[in-house]
């Protein structure tokens, strides 16, 4: 089947309403109530969330952990105290250059912010014939992977707390961002619009890698997977609709099918303008994706993704900076009217940077709970 045809067959099918995918037995209530959203399967609340950078943690510091305190239903578990204002998790998110397992070089300007690629290894495309690929079963991004009896061991910890057994295990920009990480990006376009021969090796090399890594989280008893790949710009795809089926959609379905012949739902963070391929995301396998309101519209989401796709909404993180508490409550409250589904499929995440002023972070804490009515940690 060809990938235009998936994406013509995706948006026929209607969405896994009622359907089980992973039992709700021994589950505690969160978890529950997200597999519930998952399946359109008519949730308690509309699962909700706020993500903070490290540089918003540098600076608002204990400001930022008293409203944290003062909205347990947001984040439950959070206590006073146990946060490191000055974390920040990951060489990409620390002052310098660093190079990754694949050779590419990262440079970051702004401690708590993260990383812009400046080093292409495969720029010239004869270091092609030179080029050390890492080894999936040990190389992560920057060092060794965990120990795999590690990972086997955490998500049998998930599972005994009632959580899901959620894997992944792949950087940020798995699969089409690496391309042009590796070949920088108007090299990859013109690969892409000249169809360079040698273009099919480097896709079938990182979808190799990124394959063996899949299949292990699943061998090991992964329930749930999870992505990221930013696959479009402010206003459109980098290459249109027709490379990227012809280029990256098919990756995509070859990568996904263990998840679907598992049963096991895909998570999918993809910032940018990506309207026009969600039914050939669905076709693939993405059971949830996370997808930009400004880069995708509305209306554009409304066509295309509810009711066929559970959403995890990214809210307009460009508005946030700028906006008075009122606007902020306002856009919330358009996004969540137009999208949400009493039978589920929606779930809302609002990413704060160091930008974005305490109270306007107050304001998107209450408008969630106001929206989503997510429960007190001890019901």
């Amino acid at each position: 089947m060809l990938p235009g045809q998936l994406a013509s067959r995706a948006r026929r099918w209607p969405p896994e309403r009622k359907r089980r995918v992973i039992s709700y037995e021994g589950r505690n209530r969160r978890t529950v109530n997200l597999l519930k959203t998952i399946t359109f399967d008519r949730p308690e609340w509309t699962p909700c969330a706020i993500g903070l950078l490290p540089a918003t943690w540098m600076k608002y510091r204990e400001g930022l952990e008293q409203l944290l305190l003062a909205h347990p239903r947001l984040f439950p578990g959070f206590r006073a105290g146990t946060t490191d204002f000055d974390a920040v998790g990951s060489p990409l998110y620390e002052l310098g250059r660093h190079t990754d397992c694949w050779g590419t070089v990262w440079e970051n300007i702004a401690r708590g912010l993260d990383s812009a690629v400046v080093g292409f290894p495969l720029a010239d495309g004869s270091a092609l014939a030179s080029w050390r690929v890492p080894d999936p079963m040990v190389d992560d991004l920057f060092g060794p992977r965990p120990p795999w009896n590690e990972v086997r061991r955490q998500m049998d910890e998930a599972r005994r707390r009632g959580d899901l057994a959620t894997g992944g295990g792949l950087p940020h920009g798995f699969m089409y961002m690496r391309l042009y990480f590796l070949r920088g990006f108007e090299n990859l376009m013109i690969d892409m619009a000249t169809d360079d021969p040698h273009l099919a090796r480097l896709i079938q090399t990182v979808e190799g890698y990124n394959a063996a890594v899949i299949r292990r989280y699943l061998d090991l008893g992964a329930e749930y997977m999870a992505f990221g790949d930013d696959l479009g710009m402010q206003n459109s795809l980098p290459m249109g609709p027709a490379l990227w089926r012809k280029f990256i959609g098919p990756s995509y379905h070859r990568l996904l099918a263990p998840c679907r012949e598992r049963g096991v739902p895909v998570y999918l963070h993809t910032d940018g303008h990506v309207v026009e391929i969600i039914p050939d995301l669905i076709a693939a396998g993405v059971r949830v994706l996370n997808p930009q309101i400004r880069a995708n519209g509305l209306e554009g989401l409304q066509r295309e993704a509810r009711g066929k796709v559970c959403l995890n909404q990214d809210l307009d993180r460009q508005l946030f900076p700028f906006a008075t508490p009122a606007e902020i409550e306002d856009h919330i409250g358009e996004v969540f009217e137009g999208l949400y589904l009493p039978e589920g499929g929606l779930m809302l995440l609002a990413e704060c940077g160091p930008d974005v002023p305490l109270e306007n972070i107050e304001a998107i804490a209450c408008t969630l709970e106001r929206l989503c009515h997510p429960p007190e940690p001890d019901e």
